[in-house]
């Protein structure tokens, strides 16, 4: 009885990893979907105000939603430090934009597209990607 049980737990366990893993196709709504992770690629950049100036047309930035619903993390390619625990509020339909978004700070995420101009303590994280 305690085989069963244990092949049925292991069982279980592969198909709920690959329910996640194919869970999350280039298809998936950010907005939408309680678990999201998404990698976009494109240009990214960060500039710490002194020494450290970093800047690519072959980037990456990969977006995961974490367990409160409305804030997600950025963790950026190239030795970028990462952004973590960003809110957002819906817009539109299918569009994500950063509570306390402006003219000179926001980030903005669909299922197509991440667009970041975010700046805070002197350092600025840029990114322009697709997926």
């Amino acid at each position: 009885m305690k085989k069963a049980i244990k092949i049925l737990s292991v069982m279980m366990l592969v198909v709920f990893t690959a329910l996640s893993f194919s869970s999350c196709s280039k298809d998936d709504d950010p907005v939408n979907n309680e678990f999201f992770a998404g990698t976009y690629k494109g240009s990214v950049s960060y500039n710490d105000g002194g020494s450290t100036n970093i800047s690519t047309d072959n980037g990456s930035v990969f977006v995961t939603k974490i367990a409160s619903g409305t804030k997600y993390n950025f963790a950026f390619s190239n030795s970028i430090p990462d952004l973590n625990g960003i809110e957002f509020n819906q817009e539109g339909d299918h569009t994500l934009v950063m509570i306390g978004s402006t003219a000179t700070s926001y980030i903005r995420i669909d299922n197509n597209t991440l667009k970041i101009l975010f700046a805070k303590d002197g350092k600025t994280w840029t990114a322009n990607c697709t997926r």
